[in-house]
Order: C-alpha cells, then structure tokens, then sequence
C-alpha cells in the first residue's frame, strides 16, 4: 500500500489571531458540512473535505506512463488562530481498468492505477519529479489554502512577513510485520521538504497525514524563526531595529511550538527520533532564548539612554539657576560704576 500528500503551511493574512468561532467560519469550505474544533492543547480547527477528481498520468522516476484516476481529499487547518495549514492526501492502489466516476467519488481519497503499479518508482517520482503533466498536489492544495488566505473576513496585515512551505511525503507499509515506523526527512530547498515514511499496516493513512501536518507546522515554525535570526545578525541596523523585527514572534508565535502533541500515539517514537537528530526543540529554544536576550540587552541600552537623559537635564536645571541664587549674596559681589556715586554714610 503506497499513500502520498502534501502539505502546505503559512502564516494567517490577519492581524490578530483568530477567536474560534471567526476560525470556524474561514474555514467553512464545503455548503452544509461541519467545521470541526478543538481547544487543547492550543486552538484547532479543521475544515471538512474539499475533494478533487483527478485522471492524468502518475509520477514517475523511471518516465513510465502510468495512468491514475481517483478524487484527491483537501483539508485546511487553522491552528491557535495564527497558523493555516492546506494538506492533501491520496491513498494509491493497483487497479484493472477505467470505471465510471461514480465509483471514485465514492472512494474519495483513493486513485486507482489503470495498469501495473510500481510503489517505489512512484515514489521516487513523486519526491523528487517535476514533471507538469503528472499528479500535481502542489496546485491542488495550493488553491485551497489560497481560498482560505482569501477569505473577506481575514484584513492582510499580518504582524510579520513569511514564507509559504511544502512537505511532500510518501509513506509505504513495511514489507516485514513487526517492524517500526521511519522517516526520512530531507530539505530539497528553502520552502519544500520531502518526506519518506514506511509504517505499518495498522498505521491508517489519517493518523499519518496528520503526523505529516505536525512535522510541517513546526518546520514552518522554525524555518521562519532561523529567517528572521539570520536576518537580524547579518544585516545592519540598530538593535532597536532588530528587536522590532523579532518581537512579533514571541508575542505571536512563540506559544505554539507543541511537538507531536495531536500526533497518533503509534506514529510518536517518529517524532521522538528527529528530536533527537537533528533536534527541532533544541535549535527552536536556542533561537528563542537568543531573542530573548538581544531584546533583553536593547531594554537595558534603552534604560541607560534615559538615565543619562535625565541626568543631563538635571544637571542643565542647575546650571541655569545658579547665577539667580547667588548674585549679590555678599559685600564683594557689589560694583560701583563709572561715574556713579558711593552712597555717603
């Protein structure tokens, strides 16, 4: 069994985060299907299913002509009211022929191959192809979260600028029962990630889409932070600049780093491993703790300026008055003029 995705992440184009209802009404992209929301840990909504029909060839690392047909499923997901998420999933499978599309409607989520299925070179195909007339899931889960980005209630004055990220995966079941779930995850660019999972047969599609979309958010999390980091050690400008440009992650951000906090209980020791080589917290932390200090250091050049201000006025203060308060405050401080007459005793 071979399941594909995408997910896509990027910052809310709205000032402020968005309460859970306002939330729930951005993502209201099917007529008469439910939004569904949660409170714990952070804020959660996820919106219902936007399905796709899709008839084209599939990826392929070895340029075979393989034809897939099925219906693509779509979700948006809002997180702390901050964070919008776009991710597509399709479960592939070997199929004889061509059916009628009422059969894949009725199968949304799973793309029937016309022809002999080859899981590993579609894979690879799809990691790393850029073919334009095969499987596309970048266009597709793109224009969802374009639609959400849209929406008349957000106002598009987010509090920073960020870039949009993709994490493609793949994920095929172990040939060997008993065996763990892996990943190997790879940074193809500064906005597209590629991840190869093998797990286990009771290990179902969902649970591993939504460890995918919580590897992605806190990619996204931390691609932004070291942006904004390397943007402020590189370039010149004051350290008030600097702050500035580094304060809106801690007043906004900062809260929803939870690592593997929705992930399936099964699918954690996958999270638990990349903590550990290469270590998202601990590059996330370090980050953090260093903008904290630089702001740290800025308040107290800010307190030093007003001190040595106030200080300068005071004694300013002092300077002009003393001449009022001491003039004639003794007998040799009195000058007769020229031609003027010493009063007579």
């Amino acid at each position: 069994m071979l399941t594909v995705g995408e997910v896509h992440t990027s910052l809310l184009q709205h000032s402020t985060a968005l309460a859970q209802d306002q939330s729930a009404e951005v993502l209201n992209l099917v007529e008469g299907e439910a939004v569904l929301t949660s409170r714990r840990p952070s804020l959660y909504a996820v919106s219902p299913d936007v399905r796709t029909g899709v008839d084209c060839w599939l990826p392929s690392a070895k340029n075979r002509q393989l034809r897939g047909v099925g219906a693509v499923v779509t979700r948006a997901v809002i997180t702390g009211g901050r964070i919008v998420q776009a991710s597509s999933i399709i479960q592939v499978v070997a199929g004889e022929r061509r059916r009628p599309w009422s059969h894949y409607l009725a199968n949304s989520g799973v793309l029937e191959t016309v022809g002999k299925l080859d899981a590993d070179d579609l894979t690879n195909g799809f990691l790393h192809g850029n073919a334009a007339d095969v499987l596309n899931l970048d266009a597709i889960t793109g224009r969802v979260l374009d639609s959400v980005q849209m929406s008349d209630l957000l106002d598009r004055r987010p509090p920073l600028r960020a870039a949009r990220t993709r994490l493609r995966w793949t994920a095929q079941v172990h040939r060997q029962p008993g065996e763990h779930a892996t990943a190997d995850v790879a940074v193809d660019s500064p906005t597209l990630r590629t991840v190869r999972l093998t797990v286990s047969p009771q290990d179902v599609p969902a649970a591993v889409a939504g460890l995918c979309e919580d590897l992605a958010l806190h990619d996204w999390l931390l691609t932004m932070l070291s942006a904004l980091v390397e943007a402020a050690v590189t370039r010149a400008g004051s350290t008030q600049e600097h702050i500035e440009r580094l304060r809106p992650v801690l007043e906004h951000l900062l809260h929803l780093w939870l690592p593997g906090a929705r992930v399936d209980p099964r699918l954690r020791p996958i999270w638990d491993r990349l903590e550990q080589v290469p270590g998202f917290s601990r590059q996330w932390q370090s980050s953090v703790n260093w903008i904290r200090d630089q702001i740290t250091v800025g308040n107290m050049a800010i307190l030093r300026d007003l001190a040595a201000r106030a200080a300068s006025q005071s004694y300013g203060s002092a300077t002009l008055t003393e001449p009022f308060s001491t003039a004639g405050s003794g007998p040799s401080d009195r000058r007769v003029g020229r031609g003027a007459q010493a009063p007579r005793g």
